[in-house]
């Protein structure tokens, strides 16, 4: 349980103001929690299904990161705290998880330098040892 994320009282008091109140219906589960596993699931990479139990069901944890999103909820939060923040001394790129097109791993159609070293690799030694 060390390895997932919570936020802290500092983080979840600058947070707590920011999240709507004008909801319908049933009330919330516990915001905290529900946050804490939106934020892990974004920041391990797993699926939704395979958020631990610990923040809550999955499908809860889904849907309240996609309704919110579609309300811009989120945006509105990012925008508040990063301008609370000023301006960051560092900033950072992580292009660590890139998709690329099926012809660039080889595939039909793809390089043609693949197709001749596949042609040397038959051919017979050009010298003698």
């Amino acid at each position: 349980m060390a390895d997932l994320f919570w936020f802290s009282d500092e983080q979840w008091s600058r947070i707590e103001p920011l999240l709507p109140t004008n909801t319908r219906g049933m009330p919330r589960v516990d915001d905290r929690r529900v946050l804490s596993g939106i934020v892990h699931v974004l920041k391990s990479g797993c699926r939704w299904s395979d958020c631990p139990e610990a923040y809550g069901p999955s499908k809860t944890i889904y849907n309240r990161f996609v309704r919110w999103a579609k309300r811009g909820i989120w945006e509105d939060i990012f925008a508040t705290l990063a301008g609370a923040g000023g301006v960051p001394d560092t900033l950072m790129i992580d292009s660590t998880i890139i998709k690329a097109h099926r012809c660039s791993g080889g595939a039909k159609g793809g390089p043609s330098f693949m197709l001749l070293a596949a042609a040397k690799v038959a051919e017979p030694p050009k010298s003698i040892p």
